[in-house]
């Protein structure tokens, strides 16, 4: 009798641990952290490690549950950011910049990047050959397509200071973003500003030979800037600083499997697209990969992170076309404290 009344006992107590084991799930699912994330434009193959993240639960893992919005550019995901009905959003570093260094704001929100994902910043003019443009000073004389509101016709300026051009010799024209491929194909101005993964890539599927296309990366003529970057709410880092990390360690690991497998990437981006196409959004993923994630520096330091002085120097290539009310420093715009260690950032 007592061996079964202690055998009952025990069962009751197995049954009991393994309802628990049952709920423990659920309750984890309940107490995840809902994240609200904007990128600064459409989904595109940019969005690549943080789809990868997403799609292969590296966020889930981290007990976050992101959902992903899209603001009208970096100003509206900074605005977002700053307003706090974004926690999170990818934004282009140097708008960052210009917003801390408040110009239109005498006392701008401490909003600062967490982490870098374009160690190299894709700006570049894109020129027709054709039109007798292979070089940075051959655009002296020609006509170049400016969009309103691109970002790199704002780092022209320095660009062309350090390569001895003056700006006076360089014939500029406003556009629209909507036509400024258009304009290039059909030879109505001899070269545009842009990103070199957007423009370069979209003109040749509208028929523009890729001989006659060169791709002016400003990376190569003296520019420091980083480019996109994750940037975080001060008072939810504040906060909740170990959702922050766990936010950081899954965009790495959605990062490492975009570029381990950029076609299964791309399988995934374009199924969250209206209409892409899966041969251009590859062809610009891999583009990303090579000119502006996968840098000699990231290979030697690991994703995420900055160089100081180099940072510094981009700040400097900034003021050259903007007033800054109060020039900020390298550790007022990027915050490091939510990195994992280098061996976590290295790629293999």
């Amino acid at each position: 009798m007592c061996v079964t009344r202690t055998s009952a006992i025990r069962f009751i107590l197995a049954l009991l641990i393994g309802l628990a084991g049952v709920v423990c799930p659920g309750a984890a699912r309940a107490q995840s952290i809902g994240i609200q994330f904007s990128l600064d434009r459409p989904i595109d193959a940019v969005a690549a490690p943080f789809v990868m993240a997403a799609s292969n639960g590296l966020f889930g893992a981290e007990g976050l549950n992101v959902t992903i919005n899209i603001a009208s550019g970096s100003p509206d995901a900074i605005a977002k950011v700053a307003a706090g009905t974004s926690d999170f959003a990818l934004v282009d570093i140097n708008a960052l910049i210009r917003y801390r260094g408040g110009k239109d704001k005498a006392d701008p929100a401490p909003i600062k990047a967490v982490f870098v994902l374009f160690n190299k910043a894709p700006y570049a003019i894109i020129a027709r050959k054709s039109r007798g443009i292979s070089a940075l000073p051959d655009l002296q004389g020609k006509l170049l397509g400016v969009a309103d509101g691109d970002l790199s016709a704002r780092l022209w300026p320095a660009v062309a200071r350090l390569n001895g051009i003056k700006l006076s010799s360089v014939k500029q024209s406003q556009l629209s973003a909507a036509v400024r491929e258009p304009m290039l194909s059909a030879g109505q101005v001899d070269a545009v500003t842009g990103f070199s993964y957007l423009s370069a890539i979209n003109l040749r599927d509208r028929g523009v030979p890729a001989d006659d296309l060169v791709v002016l990366k400003f990376s190569d003529y003296g520019c420091e800037s980083y480019g996109f970057a994750v940037i975080v709410n001060p008072a939810f880092a504040a906060a909740k600083p170990e959702a922050v990390r766990g936010f950081v360690r899954a965009v790495i690991g959605g990062t490492h499997l975009a570029i381990k497998e950029p076609a299964k990437a791309v399988d995934q981006v374009v199924s969250r697209m209206d209409g892409g196409s899966r041969d251009l959004e590859l062809e610009r993923l891999r583009a990303v990969i090579d000119d502006n994630i996968l840098t000699g520096e990231v290979r030697r330091h690991g994703l995420g992170g900055i160089d100081g002085a180099r940072f510094e120097r981009s700040i400097d290539q900034v003021a050259e076309d903007f007033k800054f009310r109060k020039r900020p420093s390298a550790t007022d715009v990027f915050d490091d404290s939510f990195l994992p260690p280098i061996n976590g950032r290295l790629i293999n």
